[in-house]
């Protein structure tokens, strides 16, 4: 049964788990195991099961293969490579970036294809393969959709700015090119009047812009992204959900790195949403899982040596006294060198770090600069996650841990005392790059790829993908 995930714009989760590279494929596990034998009926039905769902579960662009020629073994083969590619992800572990924290779990298709072939359940073992999750059914149907908008010439590319009230062939194309995503949204008409109103609106937060109404220039670049890059960015982001663990925590926070926001879950139900700052293109926040076991409360800054380097010493050296008036202390390493920490009260972690193991040296955290908040794009950290509602977070994260109520909490705030407070339970975190997502509806959202992730990640699938075809022939 697909199990919720909010479909995307915040996702999925659970505990740590070990980074584990995907199994081999499935050419190599045949030493390991007899093959299942295949009736010539369960061939063709196995050619045609599998040629389809290469294409529905995003691992082709073009169209479907011819594989009615292939025999049986090859056919078993097939299959075996498709069930991974379907259930963990069509990359290998040379193809994963070091800042892709996340990769996905063995898993070997034998026995559960062998218990198909032999119980003449081929088509039922091919539906159970994809990730359960609602999350990636909508995008398996966002993705057909796209296809189909692909197939019928896609949409007309806009120039030129239009505003409320005008009217002339540009409105015209601005509805035409609005209502082939939005079906509330007819075509026809050539005037910018309340329902085409509405309809920017939706695409401006569909696409994560400031729904204000107005087509400008950031709203004609959404529009005018190509459909097949569309379908591609799909594609990609069907590829990172299948690298999540089978299971997930209920207890969760997620952070969407690509659109800037922080959700906590309790099981499906969010129970709180706040926007976030990530890492800017060049000092990428990474994909990873792990857990929030402790919370500082009012945390010196230990500056990492390249900030210290790049920023803070050459600001010092341009006008003397900037560290120490900023509550920086130079503190002498033994060893000829020297590293800066910021005090607590004018910590750039503001009162709340949100500490959990990573290989990347990133946490969530609060910050005394508030007014990122208010922008759409806010893509601008050195990495590490900041905080719109860090108390909110904390006060809801220790509500299981006695010694921790809001009332402490509050008065080691206030107190000004650097404290580490042990969570009773800890809790999962994910920070994931969603960059497309779809509702129950069928109605799709786009984010920008700010870190060139989707690209890559679609013609490695791409890549794959055709070198698997060849080694089966």
């Amino acid at each position: 049964m697909a199990t919720s995930a909010a479909a995307g714009a915040q996702v999925a989760p659970q505990p740590i788990p070990t980074v584990t590279p995907p199994p081999p494929p499935a050419a190599m596990i045949q030493a390991a195991a007899p093959l299942p034998t295949l009736s010539d009926t369960q061939a063709r039905q196995l050619a045609k099961l599998i040629a389809a769902d290469e294409v529905k579960q995003g691992l082709r662009v073009g169209a479907p293969r011819d594989l009615a020629t292939r025999d049986h073994d090859a056919l078993v083969r097939i299959a075996l490579d498709h069930a991974r590619a379907v259930r963990t992800g069509r990359l290998m572990p040379d193809d994963f970036q070091k800042d892709w924290g996340i990769r996905p779990r063995a898993y070997d298709p034998l026995p559960a294809f062998a218990d198909a072939v032999a119980r003449d359940r081929l088509s039922a073992w091919i539906a159970s393969l994809p990730p359960p999750y609602v999350g990636y059914d909508t995008l398996v149907e966002g993705l057909e959709r796209y296809r189909t908008i692909a197939a019928a010439g896609g949409w007309p590319v806009l120039t030129g700015t239009v505003k409320y009230g005008e009217r002339g062939p540009a409105v015209a194309r601005l509805r035409e090119r609005l209502a082939i995503e939005d079906s509330q949204l007819s075509a026809g008409g050539d005037r910018f009047d309340d329902a085409l109103l509405e309809a920017v609106r939706r695409a401006q937060r569909r696409y994560g812009l400031n729904p204000a109404g107005q087509v400008g220039a950031q709203t004609l670049a959404a529009l005018n992204v190509p459909v097949e890059r569309r379908i591609r960015q799909v594609m990609a982001n069907m590829e990172r959900w299948r690298w999540l663990p089978p299971e997930l925590d209920p207890r969760r926070v997620q952070v969407n790195i690509a659109a800037a926001v922080l959700t906590v879950f309790d099981g499906d139900t969010p129970t709180m949403s706040m926007k976030a700052v990530t890492g800017r293109p060049g000092n990428e926040t990474p994909m990873l899982i792990s857990r929030i076991n402790s919370i500082v409360i009012n945390p010196p800054w230990n500056v990492p040596t390249s900030i210290a380097t790049k920023e803070l010493w050459p600001k010092e050296r341009a006008n003397p006294g900037y560290l120490k008036r900023n509550g920086f202390r130079v503190i002498d390493n033994g060893d000829g060198s020297k590293r800066l920490q910021q005090s607590s009260e004018k910590s750039a972690l503001g009162r709340f770090k949100f500490d959990f193991p990573n290989d990347f040296a990133v946490y969530l955290h609060d910050t005394p600069a508030q007014s990122g908040f208010s922008r759409f794009d806010r893509l601008s950290s050195h990495g590490c996650v900041r905080l719109e509602k860090p108390a909110d977070l904390a006060k809801l994260l220790m509500r299981t841990t006695p010694d921790w109520q809001p009332p402490q909490i509050d008065a080691t705030v206030d107190a000004g005392k650097t404290v580490r407070a042990k969570m009773a339970d800890p809790v999962s975190v994910y920070l994931l790059y969603w960059t497309a997502f779809a509702n129950q509806k069928g109605d799709v959202g786009f984010r920008e790829d700010p870190y060139g992730w989707d690209a890559k990640l679609a013609a490695s699938v791409e890549r794959r993908s055709a070198t698997q075809a060849l080694a089966a022939k």
